[in-house]
């Protein structure tokens, strides 16, 4: 033999070279686990093996929700549903890690405008008061 592998691409005989017909490599079985991984199969405890963190850090997750914060006290501001200086104020307490989701500063907002409203309103009673004496 002149140093060449005649196993794989030669039949015996003839003395010609014949090319196999390629293996089939499907991709069927791995479509069918990324499709029950979608659903939450096969990722339990025992599956892991990298750290919560290295899995999806903790940084990602705070960027997204400082994203999702700050958008929403851009457009809040934007639209005059909050005055700069609440702005400012929000905007430090979400840098502070004050809200822990968008729910959350929805509602603060919404309790915050209704005590500015209901100290106004006082506030316009006891001056009301203070003209008719």
């Amino acid at each position: 033999s002149s140093g060449i592998n005649a196993e794989w691409p030669l039949r015996p005989g003839d003395g010609l070279i014949i090319r196999k017909p390629v293996k089939v490599h499907s991709r069927a079985r791995v479509r069918k686990n990324a499709e029950a991984r979608r659903k939450g199969r096969h990722m339990g405890h025992g599956k892991r093996k990298g750290t919560a963190n290295a899995r999806m850090p903790t940084k990602i997750l705070w960027i997204r929700r400082m994203r999702v914060l700050r958008r929403l006290l851009r457009k809040y501001r934007e639209t005059k549903k909050i005055d700069k200086h609440l702005y400012r104020e929000l905007y430090m307490k979400c840098k502070g890690n004050g809200f822990k989701n968008k729910r959350v500063l929805m509602e603060f907002i919404h309790k915050r405008k209704a005590e500015q409203a209901r100290s106004k309103l006082l506030s316009d009673q006891a001056e009301a008061r203070r003209k008719k004496v």
